[in-house]
Formats: C-alpha cells, sequence, structure tokens
C-alpha cells in the first residue's frame, strides 16, 4: 500500500523525507519521490525500485533554511510502475501526493485537457496537481482552491500538497486513508502512519475523514484532539498489535474497500482495466492456484456457476501441468497469487498461454511475474501482507473473483442492471461484517483455551462455505501445528465420522441464508458421537457445546465474510496460547518461488 510523508521546519528536509519514507519500507512500494520546496525553488526527485535508487538521484542535493517537503511510496494502481507514474506529480508551480484512488479522475483529465493541461502520467493523482492550478485561476487564494479541488474529487485519498503560491504550507486532505500530523521541536510532520513520526514528533492528531486543511509552522496547536505520541519503532510498524497478523486481519474491511474502489457502483460492477471484450467466446473457466489463493478460487466456482452460468474448473498449480490437461480454445484461465511469483502457478500460466487459452492473473503485486506474464491482470489493493499466514489476501481474492462473477453474469444477461444495486449493497455490508468487534475477539481469547488438545479439528461447510472450512482448517494448521481439516458436511458420513469422538473438536459453519437445515443435520451426526462442537451461526444451535455468534445477516455471503473472520481470529488465539511465532510459523515461507 502506498506511504506519504512530509515536512514543515527549518532542517535539513532531503533526508527527513527519506528517513520516512524507509520506515515505510514494510508496506511494499514500487517506486518512491520526493519534492521540496526552499528558497523560492521547487525540486522534484522519483525513482522506480528500492528508497537506495531514489536517494542516488538526490545525492547532491541540500535544503538550506525553512522549507516544506512531501514524500511518497507507491503501490501501482492506475498506471505502470514507471518513473513519470511515481509521486510526486507536479504541474506548472505545484507537487503534490496521494494514497488511495481517484474514482472520477477521466472524466476530470478530459476537462482539464480541454482547457490545455498536458499530462506525462497514467495515474489518477495528475489530476489533483492540475485541477488546483486551473482552479487558482478563479479563486482568490491558495486554500479556497485547493477546497474547491478536494470537492471535486469522487474516491478516497490522503493528499499532501505544495505550491509557490503559498510556499510556507503544506495543504492536506482526507477521505477513507490514513493520515497523520505531528509536532516535534524540529517541526511540523505528516505521514500515513505512526512509524516515520517516532523520534521526530512527540505530539499527533490524527486527521479525520472529510477533512481538507491548510498547515504551515505555527498551526498546528490550531488542531483538536492533539495526543501525546510514546510508541516505539516496533508498535507502530504494527500500529499497536501483537503481531503482523492480527493487523492485517483487523485492517481488512479497509483492504475491501479499496479493493472495491472504482469497480463496485449501483449503475457498475467490473473491472475497467480488463476489456469486456476480452470474456466474449468464452465457454469455460479453468481457476488454477495453491494454498490459501486456491481457496479463494474454489469459493469462485460456486459463485461463477451460479451468478454467470459458465462452467468452472479449479486446479491446484502444483498438479496442473503433470496431468497432461486437456484444453479448449474457448477457455479462460485464471491464476491467483497474492506475490505474483508462486512458481507453480507461474509455470503453469506459461502453459496454458503457450495453448492458445485466454489468461487473466489475479494478483496482489502489480509487476510481478505472473501479472507481467498473464493477458490481463486484476489487483487485489490488499497493500503488503507481513504474516506468512494469509488473510486479508484471502478477503481480497474472494472480493475480486465475487466483483468477477457478478460481472460476468452482467454481460452474459443472467444480471440485470437493476440488480447491480443489489450486489453492491451486499458487498458493501460483508466488507462492513469484517470490521472485528471487540466484544467477538474476547470471546475468542475465551475459547481458545477450550481447544488446545485433543487429537484434531474438522472444519465443515456446505456449499461455498466448504472452501471457507479449507481455508479456516489451513490457517489453524499453518500457526498452531494442530492437525485440521476441511470437509463438505454431507461427506461426514462417508469415512470422516469414523474419527468422531469426545477429542475430536469440530467447526462447524451454519449460515442462515444457505443449506442451513442441511448442515444442521450433519452437526446432529457428530454430536450423537461425543464430538465437541463449535458452532458458528447468528441464532443458537442446541446440538453445540460452544457457540461463536455472528451478526444477523441479509446474505451468505455476509455471512462467509462474518465467519471468516471468526476463523482466522480462533486460529491466531489458539497458536497464540500455545506460544507459537504468528507471523513466522515453522517451515513455511512467504511467498513460495521454487517447486
Amino acid at each position: 500500500m502506498c506511504g506519504i510523508v512530509g515536512y514543515i521546519g527549518n532542517n535539513e528536509k532531503k533526508q527527513i523525507l527519506l528517513d520516512g519514507l524507509k520506515e515505510l519500507e514494510y508496506r511494499g512500494y514500487d517506486s518512491a519521490g520526493i519534492a521540496v520546496l526552499a528558497n523560492q525553488q521547487l525540486h522534484n526527485f522519483k525513482a522506480v525500485g528500492k528508497i537506495v535508487n531514489l536517494e542516488e538521484k538526490c545525492k547532491d542535493f541540500y535544503s538550506q533554511g525553512f522549507g516544506v517537503g512531501i514524500g511518497h511510496t507507491r503501490w501501482a494502481t492506475h498506471g505502470k510502475p514507471t518513473e513519470a507514474n511515481a509521486h510526486p506529480h507536479f504541474a506548472e508551480f505545484s507537487n503534490v501526493v496521494h494514497n488511495g484512488i481517484i474514482e472520477n479522475y477521466a472524466q476530470l483529465k478530459q476537462m482539464l485537457q480541454d482547457k490545455g493541461h498536458q499530462f506525462i502520467s497514467q495515474t489518477d493523482t495528475e489530476v489533483i496537481v492540475h485541477l488546483f492550478e486551473e482552479n487558482l485561476k478563479t479563486h482568490k487564494d491558495s486554500m479556497s482552491a485547493f477546497k474547491h479541488t478536494i470537492d471535486s474529487l469522487h474516491g478516497a485519498y490522503a493528499i499532501l500538497l505544495i505550491t509557490k503560491a503559498d510556499e510556507e504550507a503544506i495543504f492536506y486532505a482526507k477521505k477513507g486513508s490514513p493520515l497523520i500530523i505531528g509536532q516535534g521541536e524540529g517541526g511540523v510532520y505528516f505521514a500515513s502512519s505512526d512509524a516515520p513520526l517516532i523520534g521526530l514528533a512527540n505530539k499527533v492528531h490524527y486527521v479525520a475523514d472529510d477533512t481538507i486543511g491548510r498547515m504551515d509552522k505555527d498551526s498546528f496547536s490550531q488542531l483538536a484532539d492533539i495526543k501525546e505520541l510514546t510508541i516505539n519503532k516496533s508498535y507502530a510498524q504494527k500500529d499497536g498489535y501483537r503481531f503482523f497478523m492480527e493487523k492485517e486481519i483487523y485492517e481488512q474491511h479497509k483492504v475491501l474497500l479499496e479493493t472495491m474502489m472504482g469497480r463496485v457502483s449501483d449503475e457498475h460492477i467490473g473491472f475497467d482495466e480488463v476489456p469486456n471484450d476480452f470474456f466474449t467466446s468464452i465457454e469455460e473457466i479453468t481457476i488454477c492456484a495453491c494454498g490459501t489463493s486456491y481457496h479463494a478460487g474454489l469459493s469462485a466456482k460456486y459463485l461463477i456457476e451460479r451468478l454467470a452460468k459458465i462452467r468452472t474448473n479449479v486446479v491446484f498449480a502444483s498438479e496442473f501441468r503433470y496431468a497432461n490437461p486437456v484444453l479448449h480454445k474457448n477457455e479462460l484461465f485464471v491464476c491467483i497469487s497474492q506475490s505474483g511469483e508462486t512458481a507453480d502457478t507461474l509455470e503453469a500460466l506459461k502453459l496454458a498461454k503457450s495453448s492458445g487459452l485466454k489468461t487473466l492473473a489475479i494478483c496482489n503485486v502489480d509487476n510481478s511475474s505472473i501479472v507481467r506474464e498473464a493477458h490481463h491482470a486484476i489487483l487485489t489493493r490488499a497493500g503488503i501482507e507481513k504474516g506468512v499466514a494469509s488473510t486479508k489476501a484471502f478477503a481480497t481474492q474472494v472480493m475480486v473473483l465475487w466483483i468477477l462473477s457478478v460481472s460476468l453474469g452482467h454481460m452474459r444477461g443472467h444480471i440485470s442492471t437493476k440488480d447491480l444495486k443489489h450486489y453492491a449493497n451486499t458487498m458493501l455490508n460483508a466488507t462492513k461484517l469484517t470490521k472485528v468487534q471487540t466484544s467477538l475477539h474476547d470471546r475468542l481469547k475465551r475459547l481458545s483455551k477450550r481447544y488446545l488438545h485433543g487429537h484434531g479439528f474438522f472444519f465443515i461447510g456446505r456449499d461455498i462455505f466448504y472452501p471457507l472450512a479449507l481455508e479456516g482448517a489451513l490457517k489453524l494448521k499453518e500457526i498452531s501445528y494442530l492437525h485440521a481439516e476441511g470437509y463438505p458436511s454431507g461427506e461426514m458420513k462417508h469415512g470422516p465420522i469414523a474419527l468422531a469422538d469426545s477429542e475430536l473438536f469440530c467447526l462447524a459453519l451454519l449460515p442462515k441464508h444457505l443449506l442451513f437445515d442441511k448442515i444442521k443435520s450433519n452437526v446432529q451426526e457428530l454430536g450423537a458421537r461425543d464430538t465437541t462442537i463449535c458452532a458458528i451461526c447468528s441464532e443458537s444451535i442446541q446440538e453445540a457445546d460452544d457457540m461463536v455468534y455472528i451478526p444477523q445477516c441479509q446474505d451468505y455471503m455476509e455471512e462467509f465474510y462474518a465467519m471468516m473472520i471468526v476463523l482466522q481470529l480462533l486460529a491466531l488465539e489458539i497458536a497464540t496460547k500455545l506460544g507459537n511465532d504468528v507471523d513466522m510459523p515453522r517451515n513455511l515461507a512467504k511467498s513460495v518461488t521454487v517447486e
């Protein structure tokens, strides 16, 4: 995810900005840049790749005396990772950095081009600085022009802008993307997380949504709700959570909104980065992935076949190439990978592409090998995921596949334009249900003490809740080292029920809106054989030994995301009670780049 920093003061600005960007490296990025305005001179430096490349670009630059500066690490959304697309973006006498997505940038860009503005990047961000300078022509001061600019933007953003029209200030705006202002002896600082502020600022203000402001060296004290900054760097990177995995579980509701941004509305659900004609003549879909990504793909099989009426196969990438697969010319090959470097998935993609299939990558890392190899790619926008056990990667992959399913269903005439509003609302509601409630987490912390022994776990569900059961079992295996298996609940009586006794734990997924009675009868079969049942449902189940309640929902996909949070948190708390390294479980790597 992108990161931003800013500084107002007398100290050497270049190094403050570079050091701040280094503190944001853990978030992931593909390019970086800084801009400094001092002594009536505006300097801009940008580089692709690591910050060391940016340091080399500006090694001979020093900023003496009072001035302002902004910096940015970019995780590409609009436009590939190039120097032209890197931030800060500039117009005639202003520079801007931006986190988020401007949904209406195409309309704004066309309007500005009609007025004679020239653009050099593919990004949405560049329109901000051009729009600001255009507004300065008709507004009496810089703040009025900046406010008018922000009012024209649709989407999510954290924005810092500097301009020669007001050399002593940084203009800022926030909506849906984090932004913090800090003050220390050296001046005033901006950042998208606490980490760059540690050691520099002792007081901070967390900017609220829909804020538009102007900050100079004397304005910080006028802010409301100023807090002391006392945390250390390790805490800052984890934002106060015990583990990166815990932090990533908690931020899923935010990254899911980023996944949906510009792709989901009442009138349109789909992906502008993939032309509609790419999907014409598709008669069959094969989804290929490994591990957690495979479970996301298996979830998509239910969604695509139900909503788009397209036959869908899901295969393990590690098996695909060696099975002499039968491929059809009207088959779409979809590969899913968090890193975009998974060796088995990459080789399977190459085979499918060489066989003449249309190929689509669903990935979290732009410019990765899989993204470059596929005909088209859809980014999940999850940001960097440091925990080895994937959480937000899975959540965003399923969301992308859900959006794709609805989009295909609409293209093929199975979903009306009028029905898109229903799906958009359901997606938004599902995202809201991933916001972790303190009461739920506390309940799972207490409950986890009961599930530290026994000879194994069954995770059971039907339909799309079967792959969620597989994912829940995988999370527990990865970080607790306890044996766990996911099963379709109806398969219990076909062999696995032989293991049922009082030392077997069963996590049962019971959605009220999908095959509830069927799954409940399977739970009864296990309970009759003394299995310890933990039911996840919105209502009480008499057969359960333990209940974990989710909110009342209107759709099974809302229940899917609510239950996903429960399974992730329960695995986290069981592993924590066992004293395991949650973020770096034994024998596992974040990106599997060998077969």
